[in-house]
Order: structure tokens, then sequence, then C-alpha cells
């Protein structure tokens, strides 16, 4: 599958679009084109079932089901898709539909070629989706793999096994609504379903691959017909600035199985944006590099800055209700900025919250986009921080550099988990430090502040002893300048 989108890929590139979030989005409608027929088969068969009569999306528009045109030649296909099928999913207003036409409304049709059409079609045709629901959404992570670089305010893709990692910090659950304020392409939010659905799926039936990427996550011990109402309906929150984000990671979580998910295009940090709490568990991996218009920042805000790490890290805050957990990525410089925003942005983390643990990565994360260094903050809501758990995370399963080659996946993750979930264990890379001493080192959230730096004792021979070895070496270089001099 992957060789066949590779392939997808290239056709796409040397075809003109060689913009990495062009090509997914253009890739995007198509596979969505073929994901709306299988969900009204599979809304007809669930109605069949039920004795209740079935209003497909199709009606009156049966020309623009995917099976009707996959087999025109490329010429007449073309003209089909983009002159009455894209038109068609643009306009749909119909049950889980509404929200993607919502943000299809300006979308454009951008691939340039008759034979491009063709060929993707009949790519996307092959993949079967019956044995392997998310197969499709596989597709998507895949092409965002392609994402190599980082978008102008430092927004760059988080790779899927440190956002795993993250979830799993938190253990989200059915019941609770779970947010990212700046969600890309969904990432986040796709992790927390799939670790919802494990939870709740036969151990026997899990499939992973190599890198941990967990399949066939059925939630076959999810039973109540309202609990999945509730997990598609009403647990996922998403926010971003870029429409073609948006596109894109309402898409994504269409294809893994969220069918009707709550993205909307919001500027979280803005005036526009209502600060409420209202969230059970926040994710997220905020730009890094960006500012604020001054002028546009939220009134909520407490903190007086604009650099857009810290405000998020108070807007993790203000959308978290009493109890609340979150587990985001922040810039190093967080940890030990000195500005009075810095130290005021740590002090809302450690006076009211408690700040279970700060966990900090390897610098080479996230290459090829950025080689900075970064930290997992995970906190808790309400309270007050007794003590804060730092890990120091040296390898995360792949190479650090440019490549960010395979080599086990797990790195030191597996390690970080275990020790979070028995008490926060202490070890060589990982400590336990008392409120009371961050306070005392102006509160510092880096761990080379509090990590003991253990010196190996050195081992010296007798003054008498190292007099006699040189005089030794003095006489033997004496004897062998002597021996030059004779040479010359």
């Amino acid at each position: 599958m992957k060789a066949k989108i590779d392939r997808l890929w290239n056709m796409f590139w040397s075809g003109g679009l060689s913009n990495p979030l062009t090509a997914i989005e253009q890739m995007s409608y198509l596979i969505f084109m073929k994901r709306l027929e299988d969900l009204d088969n599979a809304n007809r068969q669930r109605a069949q079932a039920r004795n209740e009569n079935h209003k497909s999306v199709f009606t009156g528009h049966d020309e623009c089901r995917w099976s009707n045109w996959k087999h025109m030649n490329a010429e007449e296909m073309y003209k089909h898709v983009s002159e009455v099928v894209f038109p068609f999913i643009k306009n749909l207003h119909n049950g889980e539909e509404v929200l993607y036409a919502r943000y299809m409304s300006d979308a454009t049709f951008m691939i340039p070629k008759s034979s491009l059409v063709q060929e993707a079609v009949s790519i996307i045709d092959e993949i079967e989706t019956a044995d392997k629901p998310d197969i499709q959404g596989d597709i998507y992570e895949h092409l965002l793999g392609e994402l190599k670089t980082a978008g102008k305010n430092g927004q760059f893709r988080t790779p899927r096994h440190i956002i795993r990692m993250i979830v799993e910090l938190v253990e989200p659950d059915i019941g609770q609504k779970v947010c990212d304020p700046a969600c890309g392409t969904g990432g986040f939010l796709i992790a927390a379903y799939q670790y919802i659905l494990r939870r709740y799926t036969t151990p026997d039936m899990v499939k992973a691959d190599p890198d941990g990427t967990p399949h066939n996550l059925i939630g076959d011990r999810i039973v109540k017909k309202e609990h999945w109402k509730l997990l598609w309906n009403e647990t996922f929150y998403g926010f971003d600035f870029e429409v073609t984000m948006i596109r894109i990671a309402l898409m994504n979580m269409i294809l893994h199985g969220i069918t009707k998910p709550n993205i909307e295009q919001r500027d979280t940090l803005s005036k526009r944006f209502a600060q409420k709490p209202t969230y059970d568990i926040v994710l997220a991996n905020p730009p890094f590099a960006g500012y604020v218009d001054r002028a546009d920042i939220n009134d909520d805000f407490k903190l007086e800055t604009t650099k857009t790490e810290l405000l998020f890290l108070e807007l993790f805050y203000n959308l978290l209700t009493v109890g609340g957990r979150a587990a985001v990525i922040v810039p190093n410089g967080v940890l030990f900025g000195s500005s009075n925003a810095h130290v005021k942005a740590r002090k809302l983390l450690l006076e009211k919250c408690d700040l279970q643990a700060v966990v900090s990565m390897p610098s080479g994360v996230f290459q090829p986009y950025s080689g900075v260094g970064t930290a997992v903050l995970v906190f808790v809501k309400g309270g007050e921080t007794d003590k804060v758990w730092f890990y120091d995370m040296k390898a995360d399963g792949y190479s650090l550099d440019q490549r960010r080659d395979f080599i086990d996946g797990k790195g030191d993750i597996v390690d970080l988990l275990t020790k979070f979930r028995k008490g926060r264990a202490e070890s060589g890379n990982s400590i336990l430090v008392k409120l009371e001493t961050i306070k005392k080192n102006g509160y510092n959230l880096s761990i080379a502040r509090y990590k003991e730096v253990k010196q190996d004792e050195a081992e010296y021979e007798e003054p008498e002893v190292l007099i006699e070895k040189l005089s030794k070496l003095e006489k033997e270089i004496s004897a062998g300048l002597d021996e030059l001099k004779k040479s010359i």
C-alpha cells in the first residue's frame, strides 16, 4: 500500500503539485469521494437491519457515486469529477457531512492532468477497506509524513509515536471531552480515539506495526449505543486557524471513523475565541515561533506577552475543567526563560495545578523540521504541586539526525511510561523534586538544574612514583635527541 501511495505521490509531484499540503488536500478529495459511497452503503445496511428508511446522500445525484464513474476513460473522468462530483461534495448538507461541506465551500479542484486523476482513482480503488477499516486513515498518515517543512509560524507535524506516548500519559476515556486548540491535521485527537478504542478492544484482536501503529481497533467491548454516540459526536474537539489544515483534519478524522468531528477554524489566542473551562483533557503541540498582534490577544489572558508558546500554556489552563488533565509539548525556553511572563507561566503550573511531569525530549525528535529542544508537560488543573517528576529522555526509537531512521520505534518511551505509572519512580534518568526546591531556583523547570552530575573518582599514583616515571621518560627523550643529532 505504501509503495502505491509513494507512486501516486511521485506522480503528483512531477505533475506540478509540488506543495505537499496542496497535494495531500487534492488527494483527500478523491479519497473522500470513495469513502462517501462506503459510508452511505454502510448506513443503508444498518437502516435495513433496523427496518428503518434510509435517506441516501446520493438521492438525485446517483451519477456522483464512485462506483458509477471510476471506470470512465481519463478525459471523461476528469471532466465528470471536476464539473459534477467535486461541486456535489462541496455542497453536501446532510448529517455527518455538514461540517466538512462548510469548510469545502471555497475549495478548488487543482489536479492538473486527466491521467493523474485516473491513476489516483485506480490506486485508491485498489485499497480495500472491509478487512481493515482504518486503512484509509493510514494512507492519510503516510501522506502527512511528506510534510517535511515547518509552517511559517513554527507549526509542524508531531511524530505519531510521540503523540501516542503523550496520549498514554493522560489515558483518555469515554465520557471525557478531549481538545486540541492547535490541532493541525488532527493527530492528537485521532490518537486519543485510537487509545480509547484499544482500551475497549479484546487484546487478541489488536495488531500493531513494528513502529507501534495499532490496527483492528474495533472496540468490541463498547456495547452501549449511547457510548458510541458519545464517542463519535461529543468527545473530540479541535481548532486551527488555517482552513487547509481544517479540511485535512476533518478528512483525517472521518477516514479514521469519527464521523462527526467537532473541528472548527478558530484562532484560539484571539479575542474571537471563547475561553471556557469545558474540556477534561487537552493535548497539543502548539506553534512555537509565532507572535500575536497585541491588539488581537484575548482579554482572558493574564500573561503580558505576545509569545505564542506562553499564551498557549495559559490557554490550556483556561480550557480545562477543575481536575482536567493536559499533556502538551513546549520548547525548552518555557522551562527556564527569565522574563516575567516565563516565570509567571511556570508559577501558574506549579501553584494552581499539580504539575506531575516534565519530560525532556532529545533535540532531534522534530527533525527534519527543526532541531529545537522540547519537553512534555503533564499537569492537572487545580490544587498545588507537591513534587515534580523530571524524566530525561535520551532516545525515542529513531535516529536523531535529519534522516530519522527507524531503530526500534521505542527508545526510552516504554521505560518512561512504566515509571510514570508506577508512582513516578526515580532512577538514573528520572528524579522527583519538591516544590520548595523549585521555588528556591526561580521556578526553573529544567532537569539540568536538579539532576546530580556524578563525577567518577580518579585514582592517582603516589608523587614519588610519578616523579620516577617522568625522570625515566626524560632520559628516553634525551637519548632520542642525541641519536637525532648524530644522524644530522
